[in-house]
């Protein structure tokens, strides 16, 4: 995907799931959680660590599915 496309993907409230070519999978709270420089995308966790990724690796995004409350 390209930065663009991505951007656009990220709109919303979140949570989202990134996966990249190789399998991986990021979590990203919220669109805000991510960053883009000429090149690269960083992905923040909620712990403040970074993984900088390459758009063109980037194969899906979806949105988390929020869990419903049980009924006791």
């Amino acid at each position: 995907m390209n930065s663009e496309a991505i951007r656009k993907q990220l709109t919303g409230p979140g949570p989202f799931i990134v996966r990249t070519s190789d399998g991986r999978e990021y979590d990203v709270p919220h669109g805000e959680f991510v960053g883009f420089t000429r090149h690269y995308m960083m992905i923040e966790d909620t712990k403040g660590g970074i993984d900088i990724v390459d758009p063109l690796h980037v194969v899906a995004i979806r949105p988390v599915q929020k869990r419903r409350a049980r009924a006791a």
